[in-house]
């Protein structure tokens, strides 16, 4: 956790329901938005608008992983696989804005 960036929100799913990590989030000032798991007899509160939109992270990541090169990590050095990384997102920013602007 103490790697985690100074940020408002973290968005989670079920499988980082644990009062341990929320409380540890609760700690360094992050809000929490992740659903309790089913088991859990205390229900939990969390912004539902906020996590619908948490659809879109997985989505880019799906995208960056259609780059095989980003998918297989054959660049073992961490600035290479990063440029690799940014690289990508370029290019899907561009084909998006390309594709939304026609």
């Amino acid at each position: 956790l103490s790697s985690l960036p100074q940020v408002d929100w973290l968005l989670g799913d079920r499988g980082y329901d644990a009062d341990w990590f929320r409380e540890a989030l609760k700690d360094k000032g992050i809000r929490a938005c992740i659903p309790g798991r089913k088991q859990r007899k205390k229900t939990v509160k969390y912004d539902k608008r906020r996590y619908k939109r948490r659809n879109r992270i997985e989505i880019t990541f799906g995208r960056l992983k259609d780059w095989r090169r980003v998918a297989t990590r054959y660049d073992r050095c961490p600035k290479v696989l990063l440029s690799a990384i940014a690289l990508a997102a370029i290019v899907m920013y561009w084909l998006c804005v390309l594709t939304l602007g026609s």
